[in-house]
């Protein structure tokens, strides 16, 4: 049995674990803004659109995730995506098909294990900021929460 590193073997990178946290300090991980994407979707770079397709890439184009999309010109990829998905839609559709779709979803980080293979994640909305700056803030560690007893208060 082969053995060695694959493409997509082991866990995923976690934004925060302790090695990671290098990473993110030199710029490794890309933060998208919550409220995706705005202005038009690119023209669509291939042959005759459907109305299910002409759908599904007005709504792929609004996401978060096509701001990197964008900056990383993958309009091409994000069109074969979407005629695929259609095609997988429909009810003969063929098994591959549907196979062909989760590696869509990774590569283009639309699922959690591609957000995070890709290394990005979401910025906070402005909702979930205003309540985190409002809960009360949480001690670093263990330590930090004893509580210090003076003598001859405690017995």
């Amino acid at each position: 049995m082969p053995r060695g590193g694959h493409a997509a073997s082991g866990p995923p990178p976690d934004p925060n674990s302790l090695k990671s946290a290098k990473a993110v300090q030199a710029g490794g991980w890309t933060t998208l803004p919550a409220e995706g994407r705005t202005g038009p979707a690119p023209q669509w770079p291939l042959t005759e659109q459907t109305d299910r397709e002409a759908d599904l890439w007005e709504d792929l184009w609004a996401k978060p995730q096509a701001v990197a999309w964008e900056a990383l010109e993958q309009v091409l990829e994000v069109a074969l995506f979407c005629r695929t998905l259609a095609e997988a839609e429909r009810p003969d559709c063929r098994v591959d098909v549907k196979k062909m779709i989760r590696g869509y979803l990774d590569s283009l980080g639309l699922s959690v294990a591609g957000m995070l293979r890709n290394r990005w994640k979401v910025a906070p909305a402005a909702e979930v900021v205003e309540q985190a700056a409002a809960a009360p803030v949480r001690r670093a560690s263990a330590r930090d929460r004893l509580r210090v007893v003076p003598s001859g208060e405690g017995t």
